[in-house]
């Protein structure tokens, strides 16, 4: 296909012109960084396979169980390959896990106990966790169970304050977590270098202190992991990143034996741990899934750094920019009213194979302070390693986008938010 019949295509599916030769103008400066991301992908995936040759996944890895899930093959052999791959002693990697804020809470309340305290080294952590906490009052918070909290701020640049997360920590901390991507802040996304600082910190000052690292939107977008430079457990879900855009529900937790022990007996019972479990027949996604992330991530990056570069050249403040490195898939875009928030994620929402005809509005979503918007038409629901977008309605009214199965589905997203904030007057090409 040359350039006129992609740009008819794309015309087809309602992008302009216009913002069609905006989006080749910009990708044309990309090509080298497209590269670079190519590369981070082919050594994660040469890493993924080498994991799941070395534990000698078979067909029979596939196989349903259902009840307990006593004895079940495939289930206990994901986790080796997730542990071998992650290069922890052991991994918890199930589908009873329903989503990221799942799996935090569980390794969360499975390694504080009443009288501990827990410590956030990057200030407020994602939304959705401020319940499990505690800091907004829940039922069966941490709070509830005589955990207490405190947090550490980032600098006025986004880099960590290292000499303020030892003053912060006491006796009683047990737990400190680091959120590795931005949440709901225009916030710098923390590299695993920069991460692997703050556990040095942290356990320079007391070597017993557990380190959790929330990975979510991180995985394989660098060619290490937290748990290379000393988490004792990193945390995420499989509608994210390593699910690969096939998985259809799970989370996962990989680090110390002890650590994800207790996380197994959190999630069943004691005395139960990783023993129970049926697979329910999601082990093929499962396995498929794992083997596609560093290639679906790739182009979940490619996405991201596109949007950058095409939002900066219309004068928005984007983070990180187009220029900087890439820990994580999001992107965040400042656009600075709701009425360009909206218009951006209808953009995305066109642009979906799924629901593509659906209006995303406002709402009080559950778990969430502010209302949020949310695009999003995924083959898995909530997946947010398909093309989505989302943002709290609240100053400065930040959209932050993410995922794309394909770079080029990515392509069509970013340029279909473009093309509906023309629509709306709210940009001039």
């Amino acid at each position: 296909m040359n350039g006129m019949e992609n740009k008819n295509v794309f015309a087809q599916l309602g992008v302009s012109d216009a913002v069609y030769a905006l989006g080749e103008e910009v990708l044309c400066g990309l090509r080298d960084r497209f590269a670079e991301l190519d590369r981070t992908a082919e050594y994660n995936q040469a890493k993924v396979i080498a994991a799941m040759q070395k534990n000698r996944v078979s067909a029979a890895c596939f196989t349903m169980t259902s009840g307990y899930g006593y004895n079940d093959v495939g289930r206990d052999t994901l986790e080796r390959v997730y542990a071998d791959c992650f290069h922890t002693e052991a991994a918890l990697v199930r589908p009873q896990i329903t989503c990221g804020t799942h799996a935090l809470a569980v390794a969360l309340s499975a390694n504080l106990l009443p009288g501990d305290e827990l410590l956030s080294a990057v200030g407020r952590p994602y939304d959705t966790l401020e319940e499990v906490i505690g800091i907004r009052p829940s039922a069966c918070s941490l709070a509830e169970y005589g955990v207490t909290y405190a947090e550490v701020p980032l600098l006025a640049d986004g880099s960590p304050d290292y000499e303020g997360i030892r003053a912060a920590i006491n006796e009683r901390t047990k737990l400190v977590t680091i959120q590795r991507s931005k949440g709901y802040a225009t916030r710098p996304t923390l590299s695993v270098e920069t991460i692997g600082k703050i556990i040095r910190c942290v356990k320079e000052v007391r070597s017993d202190i557990v380190c959790m690292v929330d990975n979510c939107y991180g995985e394989f977008t660098e060619k290490i992991e937290p748990s290379d430079v000393g988490a004792d457990m990193i945390v995420g879900s499989l509608i994210k990143n390593p699910g690969g855009g096939l998985a259809p529900i799970g989370g996962y937790i990989c680090g110390s034996a002890a650590c994800v022990s207790r996380c197994a007996y959190r999630l069943s019972a004691p005395g139960l741990g990783q023993e129970v479990g049926a697979n329910l027949g999601v082990m093929t996604q499962l396995y498929q899934g794992f083997f596609l992330a560093p290639t679906v991530t790739a182009s979940a990056v490619k996405g991201a750094l596109f949007a950058a570069a095409l939002y900066e050249r219309l004068g928005y403040r984007v983070v990180p920019s187009s220029s900087e490195e890439r820990h994580d898939i999001i992107q965040a875009v400042e656009l600075g009213s709701e009425e360009a928030m909206v218009a951006f994620c209808r953009g995305i929402q066109q642009a979906a194979p799924v629901d593509s005809y659906v209006t995303p509005v406002p709402w009080e979503m559950p778990g969430y302070e502010s209302r949020v918007i949310m695009a999003a038409g995924a083959f898995v629901q909530g997946s947010s390693i398909e093309l989505s977008a989302d943002g709290p309605i609240r100053p400065p009214y930040a959209v932050y986008f993410q995922g794309g199965l394909t770079w080029t589905h990515a392509k069509l997203g970013v340029l279909m938010s473009a093309q509906k904030m023309l629509e709306a007057g709210l940009i001039r090409l």
